[in-house]
């Protein structure tokens, strides 16, 4: 185990030293990031661009920060569990490389939930100028001159106009809509424009005022959800990072000296091992899990 570690370290170095003058965790976060993008090369752009242009993303300050709790937890964790310098270096590496990974679960977030209010003033907009306009392509058109979109979803919404232009009617473009953002109240607005399409359009008014009601009441949902949801991430992490401190009362309670001795074992040491990987697989599983979906209804 210790050779493959040390290999482990070796190739690192090695990496590390052919990108001169970049620090350690800039040459990790931007491999891993080319990694994303090879995976998710328009998402992950996008959002990112996006997340910065709403002024979410860390500053450099910030990212430090982050860098040196990783590194400090993993380091001292690691030697708690295995007082082995070694193994706590290579843990601070693997504990640092992580970070890209976070960041992407965060603008993964961000950006969902800026798509979310996006799709709720597309929504709500689109049903205030329908009041006006009394035509769905009207309304539309009149939700791109207000200036309250932004992209993609303007974009989007411009799309629905031409195809509706080309086509001579809006099947395609509530088509195209409902797949590019398939959100209930998008669908529920959009079957009751095909309704009025094909019946006419015969007092609306009330129908359209209850939509509305409702968009209102989903949206304090989804954002009651989402208070709810970053108050039991910060009790996760809490829980979770103090489970690793659970060796310590192992300790406490057969002696430094007698664990020591146990961790020489390599049978021991290979189910230690597990024990942190569990542990941080149950972290990341949480953190991927809040990160998600968020801002969905």
């Amino acid at each position: 185990m210790e050779i493959l570690l040390i290999g482990f370290i070796i190739l690192f170095i090695v990496s590390y030293r052919t990108k001169k003058g970049q620090s350690v965790y800039k040459f990790i976060s931007q491999n891993a990031i080319n990694v994303y993008k090879r995976v998710e090369p328009y998402s992950f752009k996008v959002m990112r661009e996006k997340v910065r242009k709403l002024g979410l993303d860390y500053s450099p300050r910030q990212y430090l920060f982050q860098v040196l709790i990783f590194a400090g937890l993993a380091g001292g964790i690691s030697y708690l569990y295995f007082y082995n310098l070694i193994i706590s270096i290579v843990y601070i590496v693997l504990a640092v490389s992580s970070i890209p990974y976070i960041t992407y679960l965060r603008c993964k977030r961000q950006y969902s939930e800026y798509l979310f209010e996006q799709v709720q003033v597309y929504c709500t907009n689109t049903i205030m100028e329908f009041k006006t306009t009394q035509a769905f392509i009207k309304s539309l058109e009149g939700v791109v001159e207000s200036g309250v979109l932004e992209e993609p979803v303007l974009s989007d919404v411009k799309m629905m106009i031409a195809l509706s232009y080309e086509n001579g009617d809006v099947y395609d473009s509530i088509k195209y809509m409902d797949t590019k953002y398939p959100y209930y109240m998008v669908k529920n607005m959009h079957q009751l424009f095909l309704q009025i399409t094909k019946e006419g359009a015969k007092d609306t008014a009330d129908t359209f005022e209850n939509m509305l009601v409702d968009i209102d009441t989903l949206v304090e949902g989804v954002y009651r959800d989402r208070s709810d949801r970053a108050n039991f991430h910060k009790q996760f992490l809490t829980f979770g990072v103090s489970l690793y401190g659970l060796i310590a009362l192992v300790q406490l309670l057969i002696g430094q000296e007698t664990y020591i001795s146990m961790v020489d074992n390599l049978i021991i040491r290979l189910f230690i091992h597990l024990v942190v990987l569990i542990n941080s697989w149950f972290l990341f599983s949480g953190e991927k899990y809040y990160n998600e979906n968020v801002g969905a209804e």
